[in-house]
């Protein structure tokens, strides 16, 4: 009993919980462990981004600060319903209702002493917002015979958002307390910081709800072949892509030689379609009907003669822009801009050039130039 008194200056009372705790400690390392497996594995189960799931369990000296202050609240070690502490951070904030929808699922919620600081704001305040649930484990999802009373046990769970995370910390390091009187200055530039944070917290959340309707509507305009109704950027490309525009025409160079197609990305050749004035998919799609023909002959001129049995595929869409390179004039210039984009500035880039474009004065469409 003296322990706790001449150690934190507690009453016996105190004492008592806090040897509670320390005798308990192994009961609440249990319940972390299979609480943290339990959430993990829903959180994948259930494909929701998080940027992290930890845990602690209350120190002693944060413990008995706890019992000094508020030691007359509670009867027992069990009154206290945050020993075990369970953090959940979500990159958005409006996937903290789905967290808070996945917790109430799988555990017991004691819903008078869980809160919603979300809702704890008027129109003029602004702070830390985060969801706390207080739980317990049901028998059906967890139980442990070394630990009978274990179901019993409640736990805290907190669910906020990376930028409402932020804050907490923020204000932590500041050693801001609510309701201890600070300078007005210093006062109103922690609210402005916290209003800053909310609205930058709803922007993300906003941007990502744009960025995933625009992915939507790119998709659905590729799936019913409307090319021209769609910008060419990286997002559209990479929809794009998805229907394999250009292995028909690989597959028809590939057969020239009997040759195994090595799948490579075609990302890389974004800024040169930008380059050449490509504004839509349409235009992507002309330049295929357009430049095929030619670009097989391209490559039957490059290949045919030789042993090669493995072509990348990026074969074809090279192919098409040399052409369409070759068709608006631009000649060796523009064979060597495009190898140096492609490539970076090297001496070979002109070699190249110049080869191809000796073989491609051979064919149809450079003699119609």
């Amino acid at each position: 009993m003296a322990d706790g008194l001449e150690k934190y200056g507690i009453d016996a009372h105190c004492t008592m919980i806090l040897e509670e705790y320390r005798e308990r400690i192994p009961e609440f390392e249990r319940i972390r462990e299979a609480v943290l497996r339990i959430i993990r594995e829903a959180v994948a189960a259930n494909h929701l981004p998080v940027m992290t799931v930890d845990s602690r369990i209350k120190a002693e000296a944060s413990l008995a600060g706890k019992l000094v202050r508020k030691g007359h609240k509670y009867r027992t070690l069990d009154d206290i319903t945050d020993i075990l502490g369970v953090r959940i951070i979500t990159l958005y904030s409006d996937d903290v209702d789905k967290i808070s929808a996945l917790v109430s699922s799988m555990f017991q919620i004691d819903w008078a002493n869980s809160i919603d600081k979300r809702k704890t704001h008027d129109l003029k305040s602004f702070g830390y917002m985060s969801l706390h649930y207080i739980c317990s484990i049901p028998k059906e999802l967890y139980e442990d015979d070394a630990f009978p009373g274990i179901n019993e046990v409640r736990f805290e769970v907190q669910m906020c958002s990376t930028l409402q995370f932020v804050w907490a910390n923020l204000e932590h390091d500041t050693g801001y307390k609510p309701g201890v009187e600070i300078p007005f200055e210093h006062l109103r530039n922690l609210t402005r910081l916290a209003g800053v944070l909310e609205l930058v917290d709803d922007e993300f959340c906003r941007l990502r709800v744009a960025m995933t309707d625009y992915r939507r509507k790119v998709e659905a305009l590729v799936a019913n072949g409307k090319f021209d109704e769609v910008e060419l950027n990286s997002e559209s490309f990479d929809n794009y892509l998805e229907i394999h525009p250009f292995d028909k025409l690989n597959q028809k160079i590939a057969s020239i030689n009997q040759a195994e197609i090595h799948e490579a990305s075609l990302i890389p050749y974004m800024p040169v379609l930008k380059g050449l004035g490509f504004r839509t998919l349409g235009d992507l799609q002309q330049l295929i009907k357009d430049n095929s023909d030619d670009a097989f002959k391209l490559a039957v001129s490059e290949i045919g003669n030789t042993d090669i049995d493995i072509i990348s595929s990026t074969l074809a869409l090279q192919d098409l822009i040399i052409v369409q390179i070759l068709k608006r004039g631009d000649g060796i210039d523009g064979l060597i801009r495009f190898f140096t984009k492609m490539n970076g500035d090297n001496p070979y880039n002109r070699t190249r050039a110049e080869r191809i474009l000796e073989k491609a004065m051979h064919l149809p469409f450079m003699q119609k130039q």
